[in-house]
């Protein structure tokens, strides 16, 4: 069992005094192609209303409980599909359409419902000329939670949110690049341990934090996801849209082995794999045919050369600024 997921089933073993309100659902974000299109969410039957501090509301998040067999409605694109939760709150649905009805590629609204709530999120329909996909761990990735050190782990999970948990540093300028700097943009997803109900949390830091806006495919926390919970979730999306992929994730816990086992079963589909180095870095094994980096602008310095993205936008995006006089 990894520390960060020790960590959480303590938190959700947790007692807490949790003030609830009306229905609540997690609709995220997602990805599809013209033709099929697979959204997922999940509805807590009393949403946690905000607490007086950070830690509250983030212990009321975790702890809210679901909605097992909630009636919910989902509608996309002019279609309306119908299903009931499991015991976990969790709801999936897909849609298909023929070519004459399909979507047309970019961001399409999803609208969920359940008695008592609505929820709204994007969709985007990948372009057949997309030039690749980019599925990216979360946690040390793109945000500092430092999943090594379980006491800086607890307190960014606990005492941070959205806006006090710091974005590793220029890692939005290389997303930025690398999704959007081709005539039309790259897909992007993120594919995190991070629990459901932090998706609102997740995609407040990502848009205050200027990171291109993605799908996001997060862990339903529970003794059977200790594991191999990500490999799932990765095959799902790479049956559901054709471009090949490249792999961002870091070497704090197990995305080298996750991402090498992904490459095994899907040899033709991965461009390349990016691992930000944040410790576990000395068996340099993990890392065959990966590019480890330090800090941003190493990973997008490769980027360039494979012509991934142009040197233009690295040095307009990831440049550091020159101190006068120096």
């Amino acid at each position: 069992m990894s520390r960060s997921s020790a960590s959480f089933c303590l938190l959700i073993t947790l007692t807490a005094s949790v003030a609830l309100g009306n229905p609540q659902i997690l609709l995220f974000p997602g990805i599809g192609r013209p033709g099929e299109v697979t959204v997922q969410g999940r509805v807590l039957k009393q949403a946690p209303t905000r607490g007086s501090s950070t830690l509250s509301r983030n212990l009321r998040r975790l702890t809210a409980p679901d909605w097992e067999g909630a009636p919910v409605e989902i509608t996309f694109h002019g279609s309306t599909v119908k299903a009931l939760t499991g015991s976990d709150g969790v709801f999936e649905a897909t849609f298909s359409f023929t070519p004459a009805e399909a979507p047309a590629p970019g961001f399409r609204e999803l609208v969920a419902r359940v008695p008592g709530a609505v929820a709204r999120a994007s969709v985007r329909i990948v372009d057949p000329s997309a030039p690749f996909l980019v599925i990216s761990d979360f946690d040390d990735t793109v945000a500092v939670t430092n999943v090594l050190d379980r006491r800086r782990f607890l307190d960014a999970a606990l005492l941070q949110d959205a806006h006090t948990q710091p974005a590793v540093p220029r890692m939005n300028g290389f997303y930025q690049c690398l999704v959007e700097d081709h005539p039309i943009a790259a897909p992007l997803a993120f594919v995190s341990g991070s629990p459901h109900q932090y998706g609102p949390r997740i995609s407040a830091f990502l848009r205050r934090n200027g990171f291109p806006m993605a799908a996001l495919y997060l862990r339903n926390l529970g003794p059977d996801t200790l594991s191999d919970y990500k490999q799932p979730a990765i095959r799902k999306i790479l049956r559901a849209v054709p471009q090949k992929v490249i792999l961002i994730g870091d070497s704090g816990e197990h995305d080298p082995e996750v991402y090498a086992q992904i490459r095994r079963e899907f040899p033709e589909r991965i461009l390349g794999i990016y691992i930000h180095d944040v410790g576990r870095s000395a068996d340099r094994a993990r890392f065959q045919d990966m590019t480890l980096f330090k800090v941003a602008d190493e990973a997008a310095r490769d980027a360039v050369r494979r012509g991934w993205m142009s040197e233009e936008c690295r040095a307009r995006q990831l440049d550091v600024p020159r101190v006068s006089g120096r």
